[in-house]
């Protein structure tokens, strides 16, 4: 909100030295002067004569003085952010006029590297999201509340497990053996997102960016093209996520705000299997379509040595015994105020997360702790604390057999008894049996966490500005499973356990100066830094196998125990700066530059040096412009920069390496362990993007373009060595890599009425195409080699044999004969698409009508490709009898000449089958997701400034309501590994549960 002051003495025009655009010559000077929301001058205000081109400026405090204005004249204020409003020139003192802000919020504050904008002033691509509208979605991190929020930034939650391991890709990916993931910072401190995760749930991982409460969060903002993010040199390749937890405002009163919610959460469906008679057919035919006696198939009557007919055999329903209606439970409590000198926040949170698969949960305690104290006018020192406790009980939910819990309810064949023939619980088909298994389940983790940052700002002169500060990162992460001799993985060596505990610590110191300054239409700003950051890593791992029963489970007991310990760690110097100029407003410049050494390279490659370079030209300021109306903001964007990538790789790539443990008779002993590479050197990417900005009809209507290159040069990648020379591997900068992308978002206000009812929409859509532009070794990836990374094709590419129909009279499997010699074999696998879709995006949609709200969310992507591997197994055709389940999908298999089917007869002897990696199993992972609905109801002032003085809501919400795709299994984001090399295929996965909840938020 502005406040406009009218009526000042003429004097004042020399006194403040306003900016004087040319002037009619008329009565006396007429002046005022343009206050911020906060009371402050606030400079650059246009105020003009309507009907002419007579105009002035608002100086540094925000005083004008326009000549030439008669009596009652109409005056013209304007400023970018604001509603244009005409005002009457009266000369009668104190006059006032209050401007109101437009809803595009060009005003608002943005966080960027070391600082804050306005958002009229950015030149970078930076999102900014509100995490209350986010925040309740019942999943374990707040990154994964993000799916289609943000332009360009593609979200995979790639289990219904909650707190496990979500990809988020700002603007692709840029690197294969190297870490996609972006960088985190939380309240200044760059924090792990790295999984610390060491015993194996099936190729899971879980998340570290779950241990923070989203309900502490205040904003979060997404940077992602080399202006934003080149400040932060060599963590800025994969883009930059930004996160300002909550604190109090000086002169406050202590506002407490409490959040309870309970939710209840299940699977939208389950896969559907052959009955037990539909088995025992399927085994049937595929007995007598490979030469089989009819008279000795397996499924005839029990006189005559058979296992009875097929129409006899029983149905075991598995998968209801291992899902659930999951409970969801969170409560959160904050209380927040301060006085001239000090402000504080306080909040606690729990929040309990059942998954739909039993027994696994997710459990986080959290106590959070922002100070900040004005030791004088000049000096402030603050700290921000995070205490976070997670438990999870581990779901082992992903690939193998043994220990499985998805596999042995979905892979063991329906028809298959769960007990013996002496009624005991026992194992079937190689799995183990699901009661027994979620009984003694016992695979399970906790994580103490702590996030805190120590700062001092000391205001040095008027517009210089010292500040330090010291973060720390420190994670302890304690697990531990144990798998009893009634288990598969502990029946054959007497019972099986390990514990692991790994304590990684981050420490990092940072100084900067700022300096601001304004010159008449000129302001500039410079920020330089330094900083100095130290990581570290300690694991301890042990495990034992022989216990004396199964009511032992610690180590200590067991008969034959091996454990290992490792250390590693790694420092980076940095030195950093930017200049940003302002010149009235309408031309904006960004120069940045970061100089990082590394210990992880070689000592002539330790250091990588990353500039950027932005431009901005707010057309809307210009003269030929101002006088449309119609249209509120017009602004062009230019970058480019340089950015780089260390993450993913050893702390020692570089070095050669020896290690201990190489025993000989009895005697210790040291052998080599890795390759050195000293010409190892930072992955580099350089990225140009160009934007433009709109807003029209007083900014109800927004519009934000960006199109983007990006190209990594010395991509980091592990090369293989012949096995004669000891190793297998080393570190190598051989890989480039490009992405080029279109990102469009539009916002608008549909319907703001004087009887309180209100409508706008955020719509965004993104484009991204990935390609590999130089990798001289093909290198594959995923279970039977299914992702193979190649030049000249996208990452995560699909590499398989592609099926071209099943031949209508023989019921075979007609493959893609690419080399053309008559056999199918590995030289005709090809690629047949990637996990990349053609565009991606999200819709929300809000209501308002006096004290109701309403809020959809609807989630899409297009054209990914997604490799059900469940499908691979459970269309055998019965080839595999009672080692797997077959799913009811094979039943429209070939069955006689003239069937017009892509399913093959149940015939093993050819390829149609047994061929692992057949294109019939890749499938398109299009959808439409309707991500959220919520509903709330804030309880009018006169009842509850009677209860608590403050405001209640009450509020209902639906997660994952509708998901519309033609995928045949049950969540196109399923992945089986939270390996990025091997995402896009689906197996044992558990898919993201449909949810509902019901809670209340009260402020007093």
């Amino acid at each position: 909100m502005l406040l406009l002051t009218l009526g000042l003495p003429a004097a004042t025009q020399a006194a403040h030295g306003a900016s004087v655009l040319p002037l009619l010559v008329a009565d006396e000077p007429f002046s005022g002067k343009v206050l911020d929301e906060n009371g402050a001058g606030l400079p650059g205000v246009t105020v003009r004569l309507k009907g002419t081109a007579a105009g002035t400026a608002t100086d540094e405090q925000g005083n004008f003085t326009l000549a030439g204005v008669p009596e009652d004249a109409t005056l013209l204020i304007s400023y970018v952010g604001y509603k244009t409003q005409e005002v009457r020139a009266r000369r009668a003192s104190g006059l006032t006029v209050r401007l109101v802000p437009t809803q595009g919020q060009l005003n608002e504050v943005v966080v960027v590297g070391y600082g804050t904008q306005q958002r009229k002033n950015l030149i970078g691509a930076i999102a900014k999201v509100d995490p209350s509208d986010t925040k309740a979605l019942p999943v374990g991190s707040f990154d994964a509340q993000l799916q289609g929020k943000v332009p360009g930034v593609q979200i995979s939650s790639n289990s219904g497990v909650p707190g496990q391991a979500v990809n988020v890709r700002v603007r692709g990916a840029t690197t294969i053996n190297g870490s996609n993931t972006p960088l985190y910072v939380v309240d200044g401190v760059f924090i792990n997102n790295n999984s610390l995760q060491t015993i194996s749930t099936g190729g899971k991982a879980t998340s570290p960016i779950a241990d923070l409460n989203p309900s502490d969060i205040e904003s979060i903002e997404v940077l992602k093209d080399a202006d934003a993010t080149a400040l932060y040199g060599a963590r800025g390749a994969n883009g930059v996520i930004l996160v300002t937890t909550k604190r109090g405002n000086f002169n406050q009163k202590p506002k407490v705000n409490v959040d309870v919610s309970q939710g209840w959460a299940k699977a939208a469906k389950l896969w559907d299997l052959a009955t037990g008679p539909e088995h025992a057919t399927l085994v049937n035919e595929y007995w007598l379509n490979t030469n089989g006696n009819y008279a000795t198939r397996p499924f005839r009557p029990a006189s005559e040595g058979g296992r009875g007919l097929p129409e006899e055999q029983p149905t075991f329903d598995r998968l209801g015994q291992v899902f659930r209606t999951a409970r969801l439970q969170n409560y959160d409590v904050s209380v927040s105020g301060g006085n001239a000198a000090s402000r504080y926040y306080l909040g606690g949170g729990y929040t309990k997360q059942e998954s739909i698969l039993r027994p696994i949960d997710f459990q986080r305690a959290n106590f959070k702790l922002n100070l900040d104290q004005k030791l004088s006018d000049k000096v402030q020192i603050g700290v921000s604390n995070t205490f976070t406790r997670t438990y999870r009980n581990e779901g082992r939910a992903g690939d193998g057999p043994a220990g499985g819990l998805l596999q042995a309810a979905l892979h063991t064949p329906t028809l298959l008894s769960p007990y013996d023939e002496s009624g005991r619980l026992v194992s079937r088909a190689s799995f183990d049996n699901v009661q027994l298994l979620i009984d003694n389940y016992d695979v399970n983790s906790t994580s103490l966490r702590y996030i805190g940052n120590l700062y001092g700002d000391v205001q040095l002169l008027p517009n210089l500005k010292f500040r330090t500060s010291l973060g720390v990162d420190f994670n302890n992460y304690d697990e531990k499973e144990y798998w009893n001799t009634l288990l598969i993985a502990g029946a054959g060596v007497g019972g099986l356990a390990t514990s692991s505990n790994a304590q990684y610590t981050s420490l990092l110191n940072e100084n900067t100066l700022t300096y601001r300054q304004q010159w008449g239409k000129h302001r500039v700003g410079v920020v330089v830094g330094q900083g100095l950051q130290s990581d570290t890593y300690h694991r301890t791992f042990a495990q034992g196998t022989g216990f004396p029963n199964n009511s032992f489970r610690e180590i200590s007991a067991a008969s034959v125990t091996s454990s290992t310990e490792n250390w590693t760690g790694y420092r980076l110097a940095s030195f950093f700066g930017r200049v940003d100029y302002n010149f009235d407003d309408r031309y904006l410049l960004n120069v940045s530059f970061r100089a990082d050494g590394s210990s992880r390279f070689g000592a002539a490659n330790q250091w990588g040096y990353f500039p950027s370079v932005g431009a901005a030209w707010r057309v809307k300021q210009e003269k030929f412009l101002q006088e449309a109306r119609w249209l509120s903001d017009l602004k062009l964007r230019a970058s480019y920069g340089l950015t780089g990538n260390q993450n993913g790789i050893g702390n020692f790539a570089a070095r050669g390496l020896w290690s201990g443990g190489a025993n000989y008779l009895g005697g210790p002993g040291i052998a080599p362990q890795q390759l050195g590479n000293e010409n190892l050197k930072w992955e580099q990417t350089s990225q140009a993007n160009v934007g433009l900005d709109l807003g029209f009809l007083d900014n109800r209507i927004t519009l934000e373009f960006n199109a983007y290159y990006k190209y990594t040069k010395n991509g980091l990648i592990q090369l293989t060595e012949p096995a004669t020379t000891g190793f297998s591997s080393y570190w190598s900068n051989a890989v480039e890599i490009s992405n080029k992308g279109l990102e469009f978002a539009l916002n608008t206000v549909n319907l703001r009425s004087a009887g309180g009812l209100n409508w706008t929409t955020n719509f965004n859509i993104a484009s991204n195409v990935n390609n590999i532009e130089q990798l001289a070794t093909p290198i594959q990836f995923g279970s039977r080699n299914l992702i193979l990374q190649q030049q000249g094709t996208p990452l995560y590419s699909f590499w398989v044999y592609k099926q071209l129909y099943v031949d209508p009279q023989t019921g075979n499997a007609v493959y893609d004969d690419v080399n053309k010699d008559g056999k199918i074999t590995a030289a005709d696998r090809q690629i047949v698409g990637s996990i990349w879709p053609k565009f991606f995006g999200g819709f929300t949609n809000t209501l308002t009508y006096k004290g109701f709200d309403a809020s959809v969310l609807v989630s899409f992507q297009s054209g990914n490709k997604v490799y059900n591997h469940n499908r691979f197994f459970g269309e055998g055709g019965g080839a595999r009898d009672d080692a797997r389940v077959i799913f009811a999908s094979n039943l429209a298999r070939w069955q006689k000449p003239g069937d017009v089917t892509d399913v093959p007869k149940a015939d093993g002897i050819n390829v149609n089958n047994y061929l692992d990696g057949g294109s019939r199993w890749l499938e398109d992972g299009s959808f439409i997701r309707l991500r959220n609905v919520s509903l709330g109801y804030t309880l009018p002032e006169s009842v509850t400034r009677h209860l608590l003085g403050g405001t209640v809501r009450l509020y209902a919400q639906g997660t994952n309501l509708v998901l519309l795709t033609k995928y045949t299994g049950l969540d196109p984001e399923s992945a089986s590994s939270s390996d990025a090399n091997q995402q896009g295929i689906d197996l044992g996965t558990p898919p993201q549960p449909r949810s509902w909840q019901v809670g209340v938020n009260a402020t007093f």
